[in-house]
């Protein structure tokens, strides 16, 4: 606006003048670097992000557009200090100023810094980096995949290493891009092969030490799935020893190089031949005592044996004088008990119980005639008394109430009987209870005043 417009006396609407303070500040600021604290955070499902940026004293509104947010390498969040680069501009329907961000950089870490530490918070709380999930690595393995860079030093190391200690071992090299933008897919694509092919023990996932750049397929959240889907157990040598990738911490072993990866994985058969033959050693020195100390047991037993002849006459001996004792013994028991059953017979035939049994039927009779009597009298009075109650039970009833068309209504989730409406407030959750079923429901409003019904 010239110096001549402001003093035409010309009267702008709102619009024109928001236009012209627009098209001012595109002009006069093209594109800015600006720094601050990200505050009021907002990612709608446009895919545009809006938020603030904040220091000690101001405030200035910030949007930065779907296409522009694909391109971050982290996450923007509250709190979190950046630098970025926009243009500013004003929106013209509510007249207020703002920038329009291009490119956002975290201040301190860089941004893939920033990505591989937001990435390891988000996988550690879904549990991918759980130590009691982490699987067995394999003595001996018969089989190992090694997934790689097919020229790298790193498959070198480990084949080398492999065949020094065990040159029997069978190693399956699966040559992969490790780094560039189609490593991640090459990598987790080799690792979800070998576990559907099922002929390996062991997965070698490595390469040499770079910069975080470099290891960024390793980094990737496809390649760390990929790794806590994989059944076969896997050994993550991504780097130099300092280095630590995502990679690294979902692997079930971490190994600080490929050549301590081969290591890990193939045991030395020097070694194991050494030991093998200490252990046959120890085993048979042990045969040898165990051997001694059996024999020493014999000699000791067959002093202390006696002779089975003597043993058998004496047995002998013992078991006649037993069953002559036994036969005596019987045939007294059986004169004894005879002479018994002579007596209870005379006496039995003396005490004829035929008359003694039919007056015991006919009073039994006539206990049973009174009994039956009795008994039903008092099934009728409990039985009059039963309905009595269960009609005064049944009136008192609260279903019955329910099946006249009231309701019962209580707190919802504490059940708590409703008895005025003042005893809940709006939008509580409310459980209505019928004759048949319940409902659950919202209050929308609420009325004091007592209704007559």
């Amino acid at each position: 606006m010239d110096k001549q417009g402001k003093n035409s006396g010309h009267i702008y609407t709102v619009s024109e003048l928001n236009g012209q303070l627009k098209k001012l500040l595109e002009e006069q600021y093209p594109f800015i670097w600006i720094t601050g604290e990200i505050s009021n955070f907002s990612l709608p499902a446009s895919g545009h992000s809006y938020f603030s940026l904040k220091d000690n004293n101001s405030l200035i509104n910030c949007v930065m557009f779907k296409n522009q947010r694909r391109r971050l390498k982290f996450a923007p969040e509250n709190g979190m200090k950046i630098t970025g680069m926009g243009r500013l501009s004003l929106y013209e329907p509510r007249g207020s100023y703002q920038i329009i961000l291009e490119h956002l950089e975290p201040e301190g870490a860089g941004a893939l810094q920033m990505a591989f530490e937001q990435l390891k918070r988000k996988l550690s709380k879904e549990g991918l980096f759980d130590e009691s999930l982490k699987k067995q690595i394999p003595f001996l393995p018969l089989k190992i995949s090694v997934i790689t860079s097919g020229t790298g030093a790193a498959v070198r190391d480990v084949i080398n290493v492999s065949k020094r200690r065990f040159p029997g071992i069978y190693l399956e090299i699966v040559p992969v891009k490790v780094q560039g933008s189609e490593a991640e897919h090459e990598i987790s694509h080799a690792i979800a092969m070998v576990n559907s092919m099922g002929s390996s023990d062991l997965i070698i996932l490595c390469r040499g030490g770079g910069s975080i750049e470099d290891l960024a397929a390793f980094n990737s959240e496809r390649v760390a799935r990929a790794l806590y889907d994989s059944v076969i157990p896997v050994i993550s040598a991504v780097g130099h020893e300092t280095d630590f990738t995502i990679a690294d911490f979902t692997a079930d072993l971490r190994a600080p190089t490929p050549s301590a990866a081969a290591e890990l994985a193939v045991p030395d058969v020097k070694a194991l031949k050494k030991n093998i033959f200490a252990l046959e050693k120890n085993m048979l020195r042990g045969f040898g005592h165990y051997f001694i100390l059996l024999k020493n047991q014999v000699n000791d037993l067959k002093s202390r044996l006696k002779s089975p002849a003597g043993i058998v006459d004496d047995m002998q001996f013992r078991l006649e004088d037993i069953d002559t004792r036994c036969r005596i013994s019987m045939e007294k028991l059986i004169i004894l008990h005879k002479e018994k059953l002579e007596w209870f017979d005379k006496s039995l035939y003396a005490n004829n119980p035929g008359k003694n049994i039919l007056m015991l039927k006919k009073n039994s009779n006539n206990l049973i005639s009174r009994l039956k009597t009795g008994m039903t009298g008092i099934i009728k009075r409990c039985r009059a008394e039963h309905d009595m109650l269960n009609a005064g039970l049944t009136a008192l009833s609260p279903a019955a109430v329910l099946e006249r068309g009231y309701s019962i209504t209580r707190q919802y989730p504490e059940k708590t009987v409703l008895l005025d409406s003042k005893m809940t407030a709006t939008g509580n959750m409310i459980e209505v209870i019928l004759a048949k079923g319940t409902l659950l429901c919202q209050v929308k409003e609420r009325n004091g005043k007592e209704k007559n019904i």
